[in-house]
This record gives C-alpha cells, sequence and structure tokens, in this order.
C-alpha cells in the first residue's frame, strides 16, 4: 500500500481511536474530510444501519450538505425505497466501486441533485462487524475515476474502523440510555429527572417551574389479585397515556413504582398547573383493559412550583412530595397544591421542631410587654409578658411561629415555666426599682399546662421565690383551652384562685360553651378578641358581641379588657359603652422589658385620641 495510504488509514486510526458517544458525530466529520481531500473526492457519506426506522441512517457527511427545509437530502435512505449503493452495502461486506449504468439511472442516489454532481464514480465501503454490516461509508468523485485495489483495501480497513467505532459508541449510548431511563416503561428515571432540573431551575432560566408528583393509590390491590406482570403493564400503559396526553410538551420521569413525575416544557404559574394535573389525573384514572380484565386506579397528584436561581431541585421535589403526601392524606385521589407560603410554614416548622428545645434552654427567648391602659387618663393598669424567639437566621419570631409545634412536640410545658419564670424574675427586678407598684403582671398559660400534675405547685413556687404579691400575677388562659377540658380546667383554676392567683380568659367571645360554665370559673376578667374590636364602628355584628361580653362581665362582676385596639373608633365605641381597659398598638406596642421600666416609671401614657369623652 503507498505510503500516503498508510498515512490516511494511520490518521484515520488515530482520530477514531479518541471517538466517544459524546464528540462520535465531530470525529466522523473530520474523518470524511480526510478522505474527501486524499482521494480528490467531491463528497463522502456516512450511513449506520437503523432497524428502527427501516433504513440506513445519514450519521456524516463532507462538506456538510444544507439544512434548509426543501432541501432532497434524504437522512434515512429506507430498505424498502433503496437505491444500488445501500442495496450493494446490505449484500456485500467489501467495498466495490459503483458507476451509473442505464438500470441505475432511474433509482440514482439523491446526491446529484442535493450537491449538483453529475453522473460520477463512487466507492461504496460497507461497515462489517462479526459478519454483519452495519451501516456504509460512501465516496463520491466528479469524474469516472479509476480506483486502485490499494485505495479500495484503505477505505476497507477505514469502513472496519469505523464500524468498531460505531458498535463502541452504540455500546456507550446504550448505557447511558439505560443510566437515564426506567427499563419498564422507557421513560426518564430519577437521575435523568434530577439533570432535567438541575438545568431549568439555573439562573436565568425561564419559571416558574413546576412539577406534578404522581402517587397512584392502591396498586397493589392490581399485583395481587392479577400478579406484578399484569400490574407492570398496567404501569407501562400509565406511562403512554401520561405522554399521549402531554404530548411531547413535558418531561415526563418514573421513580420507581407506582410513581411519576411530570415537569412541563414552558413556564408555569399554580394555577394552570393545577388545571394540568387535574387533566391528567382524568386521563390515567380511565379504565385499562389488562388480559380481558377492565381496571382502574386512582392517583394522588402532588404539584409544586420553583423560581429559576432561587429554588434547587431538592427544593422542588421536597415540596411536590410534600404536596402528594397532602393530598394522600385527605384520602386520595385528590390534587394539592404547595406554594411558597405552604413552603415557608413547613421550613419554619421543620426549623422550630428541630432547635426550639435548643433555645429555651440557651439565650434565645426573650420577653416583650404589652401595656394595658385605662384609655380615661392613660393610666397603666397591667402588663402581659409575650414570649419572643431571637432566632439567629429568621431574626425576631412572634409566639405564633413556634407555640403550636411547642405543643405538638410536648415543649409546651418546659417553654410555659420558662416565661413564668423570667416574667416573674423582670416583674421583682421593677418592684425592687421602686416601680410597679400596683399593676398586674399577666402571663399566658398554655392548655398542656393547666392539665399538667404540680402546675400548681410549680407556679406558687415560682412567685414565692421571687417575692411576689400573689394577688399581683394573673394567668390567662384562652376560651377554647376552657371549653377543650372544661372539667380538669375547672378544678386546676379553682386551686390557683384558691391561694390568691388573678385568672382571666383570653380571646373572649370566639366561643359558646363556655358561656354556661362562666359562674362557675373562678375567673376575674374578660378579655375581648381582638377580631370583634378591630372593625367596631364599621360591623354592627362585632358591636353587638362586644356589648354582650360588656354586660355579661358587668353581670358577673368581672374586669372587661379589650385586646387589639387599632382604631380610634374602636377605642371611642369602647369607652362609649362602659369598657376602659385595653391594649392594643395604637395605644402602645410591646416594649422590651428594660423599655417597660421605663414606661412604669412615668406610669402613664398620652392617650389624646380626638374623639375621647374623657379629654
Amino acid at each position: 500500500m503507498p505510503r500516503s495510504l498508510d498515512l490516511i488509514v494511520i490518521a484515520s486510526a488515530a482520530k477514531l481511536v479518541a471517538a466517544h458517544a459524546g464528540n462520535a458525530a465531530e470525529v466522523y466529520h473530520s474523518v470524511l474530510a480526510d478522505l474527501v481531500d486524499q482521494f480528490g473526492a467531491d463528497v463522502s457519506f456516512l450511513h449506520h444501519t437503523d432497524h428502527e426506522v427501516g433504513g440506513f441512517k445519514l450519521v456524516a457527511e463532507w462538506p456538510p450538505g444544507t439544512d434548509e427545509p426543501n432541501s432532497h437530502r434524504l437522512e434515512i435512505r429506507r430498505f424498502t425505497d433503496i437505491d444500488p449503493v445501500f442495496a450493494f452495502a446490505g449484500d456485500r461486506t467489501e467495498p466495490a466501486v459503483i458507476r451509473p449504468t442505464p438500470e441505475s439511472d432511474d433509482n440514482r442516489p439523491q446526491i446529484d441533485q442535493d450537491r449538483q454532481v453529475g453522473a460520477a464514480s463512487m466507492v461504496a465501503a460497507p461497515l462489517v462487524a462479526a459478519g454483519i454490516t452495519t451501516g456504509v461509508l460512501v465516496i463520491v468523485t466528479c469524474d469516472d475515476r479509476d480506483w486502485t485495489p490499494e485505495e479500495l483495501a484503505a477505505l476497507e480497513l477505514i469502513a472496519s474502523l469505523l464500524a468498531q467505532i460505531q458498535a463502541r459508541t452504540g455500546a456507550e449510548e446504550r448505557l447511558r440510555y439505560l443510566a437515564e431511563h426506567d427499563e419498564l416503561t422507557g421513560l426518564c428515571n430519577r437521575r435523568a429527572l434530577i439533570t432535567h432540573l438541575d438545568d431549568r431551575l439555573s439562573a436565568g432560566k425561564g419559571g416558574p417551574v413546576s412539577a406534578l408528583f404522581f402517587d397512584m393509590d392502591r396498586l397493589k390491590t392490581i399485583n395481587d389479585y392479577m400478579g406484578h406482570i399484569a400490574g407492570d403493564s398496567f404501569i407501562r400503559l400509565l406511562a403512554q397515556r401520561l405522554q399521549r396526553a402531554l404530548d411531547g410538551d413535558a418531561f415526563v420521569a418514573r421513580l420507581g413504582g407506582d410513581e411519576f413525575v411530570v415537569v412541563p416544557a414552558a413556564p408555569m404559574d399554580a394555577d394552570t398547573a393545577e388545571s394540568l394535573a387535574y387533566r391528567l389525573q382524568s386521563t390515567i384514572t380511565e379504565s385499562v383493559d389488562i388480559d380481558g380484565e377492565m381496571l382502574s386506579r386512582t392517583a394522588s397528584i402532588g404539584v409544586a412550583l420553583g423560581i429559576p436561581g432561587r429554588d434547587s431541585t431538592s427544593d422542588l421535589l421536597n415540596r411536590a412530595d410534600r404536596a402528594v403526601i397532602m393530598a394522600k392524606r385527605a384520602g386520595g385521589n385528590q390534587v394539592a397544591l404547595v406554594s411558597s407560603d405552604t413552603t415557608l410554614n413547613s421550613e419554619l416548622r421543620n426549623d422550630v421542631e428541630l432547635h426550639l428545645r435548643d433555645a429555651i434552654a440557651g439565650n434565645s427567648l426573650v420577653l416583650h410587654y404589652l401595656p394595658e391602659i385605662d384609655m380615661r387618663n392613660g393610666k397603666i393598669l397591667a402588663t402581659e409578658a409575650l414570649v419572643r424567639w431571637q432566632h439567629p437566621t429568621r431574626g425576631l419570631l412572634p409566639p405564633g411561629s413556634f407555640i403550636e409545634v411547642a405543643e405538638s412536640i410536648n415543649l409546651a410545658g418546659e417553654l410555659g415555666r420558662w416565661v413564668i419564670r423570667r416574667a416573674c424574675a423582670d416583674f421583682s427586678k421593677w418592684q425592687t426599682q421602686a416601680v410597679g407598684k400596683g399593676i398586674i403582671l399577666r402571663v399566658n398559660v398554655s392548655p398542656v399546662q393547666l392539665v399538667t400534675h404540680g402546675f400548681v405547685d410549680d407556679v406558687l413556687d415560682t412567685i414565692d421565690e421571687f417575692g411576689l404579691d400573689r394577688e399581683s400575677v394573673c394567668l390567662e388562659i384562652t376560651e377554647s383551652a376552657v371549653v377543650k377540658d372544661l372539667e380538669t380546667t375547672l378544678r386546676t383554676l379553682v386551686s390557683l384562685r384558691e391561694v390568691g392567683l388573678r385568672i382571666a380568659i383570653d380571646d373572649f367571645g370566639t366561643g359558646y360553651s363556655v358561656l354556661s360554665g362562666l359562674k362557675m370559673l373562678p375567673v376575674d376578667t374578660l378579655k375581648i378578641d381582638k377580631g370583634f374590636v378591630f372593625e367596631l364602628g364599621s360591623n354592627a355584628s362585632d358591636l353587638a358581641i362586644v356589648q354582650a361580653i360588656i354586660a355579661l362581665a358587668n353581670a358577673f362582676g368581672l374586669q372587661v379588657v379589650a385586646e387589639g385596639v387599632e382604631t380610634e373608633a374602636a377605642a371611642t365605641i369602647l369607652l362609649q359603652h362602659g369598657c376602659h381597659r385595653a391594649q392594643g398598638f395604637m395605644l402602645w406596642p410591646p416594649v422590651t422589658a428594660e423599655a417597660m421600666a421605663s414606661l412604669l416609671v412615668r406610669g402613664r401614657i398620652p392617650v389624646r385620641f380626638s374623639r375621647n369623652p374623657y379629654n
């Protein structure tokens, strides 16, 4: 073989050895370019056999052909409509020269039209692996040149190398496919889903990105009734239905078992994503025929949204997972949406649950104090201790962020003891400083504390430890806590009142059951729930309830305090109906212990609003 041919074979081999599934197309083009140059050819093609489409598939050409829509280039040359070049490639295992003949003129390759190449000679070198033709390498020249046996041998070697690389890259592609696809359904798997979402949620991409998490309800029944083969058939049919319903407009993955995830291709808001979930739910719950049995299952679907550049793949999938759990807990066959607010609340709850115990044991909790004043003259009558959590990353959290969690994880008693002890310590300090005499310290008590053994003794020990007058401490319990366990609560309240402590019912007016037991409850004060106070002056129903509570308190000889006074209209109406004790942001907001001490030194707060009948 001439040296020049040796060199082209060696050069082609060096390039092909470095080929892999990721760069094979680029390497093929480079090799074809070298062949066109070496043999003075005009065009070179590489086709691979594709039995799925039933023909030879174009994988590389040099020079690159046109990509215009009206081009007549044939990407696929089907076995049923084949020209002489490809007919030869299917029948032979060694290269041969093909020249136009009268018999082949009507069937000449489309090269003539696409390349404007006239009658020419060409070499077709089949790609052969394990005795099977897997493709064809075609070299075309405009002139009817002679091809030497050495040139044909060189092309045969190169075709053999191409066949080996084709087999290797095909195996790589197959492994990659198996690594990213579910074997049962052919859908993408979790790994591919994560890669897809990582790309969709990267900064600068369009959003929101929605994820629909499908979990079939009670699929095990099919497996138990008809066997796992029938169950697998059912899963495959569901996958096909999802793909048909989406028609290529979404990324569909199977996570395993009966779980699927759909990621719509277009950015989608919550309402649109939820509507899509309902549409798909209707589609996949229709009956299907499995071995003559008409079977159907319902689906629970969780919907979640992620914002590119802000949310991670883990964030989005965790939300979708929480949403589908919500749908399951609602009885199945439901669509549940986890919104941003839901996500934030869930994340906060998890944070609280994990770190609240440490906060109680450490120095993260603080008390703020809300003054209770006489709206007639501004005199400070009492102060309510309100617990706050100085969170290291979330800032100052109000009690509503963690009280409910504390009750659910059995920390309410421990938290309540901390609050009572800290409030008594502050109150004692104020009195040592000769301020706060004659005012009432109000401390909220949870329902859990009221039914805890030894609660009364713990409270008394704390009050006595700090040398406080028991009549100066008022424990506040919510109306709902009283209603929850009236008998047990009554015993505790009687014990507290017998030893001299004051009792107030907080958020009064939100329930009804307590009214019948009010005459037997040893309480001193009713606190009107702020929900009835906020719209006084514009809501006739709220005014009627407030009037009834004030009349009820007067009938039982109880003090009445209005919570949440935020407007002059509310303050004026309360005063007009005989309620002068109040607290609220319009009067004075919650303050630190040090600021409360300063207020107590003054003893009064300015209450000059335009319609105050006592000004």
